[in-house]
């Protein structure tokens, strides 16, 4: 067994409810997010998050304003919509419930049977 590919495949389970937390808080440019993350250690790829926000977008769980910048192109900056609060919701009590469960499991003491 692959203990890279299992942490990996741990991580991508997380990785949308981790985002959305970021820009539920206000309005997220993803450069900002990805710095986020890093300081969080929980690495992600701007080309693992580009195609994450259009598919969020795409599902109307995210909205964007593009604000002009003194150095470069305009920037993209994300926000939830009400739908996308809503399924935020969603997933922070599965996270809970989750959490939880894997929490009792780890913590318990092994019996003598």
């Amino acid at each position: 067994m692959n203990i890279e590919n299992t942490q990996s495949q741990m991580r991508k389970g997380i990785l949308e409810f981790c985002i959305l937390s970021i820009i539920r808080r206000g309005e997220a440019y993803p450069s900002d997010i990805v710095e986020e993350m890093k300081a969080a250690n929980l690495q992600i790829l701007e080309g693992t998050l580009y195609p994450l926000l259009t598919r969020l977008k795409n599902a109307d769980m995210l909205t964007y304003r593009w604000v002009e910048s003194n150095s470069g192109p305009p920037r993209k900056y994300f926000s939830l919509t009400p739908k996308g609060e809503a399924f935020y919701k969603e997933l922070e009590q599965t996270w809970q419930e989750l959490s939880d469960g894997v929490n009792a499991l780890t913590n318990k003491k092994e019996s003598n049977l």
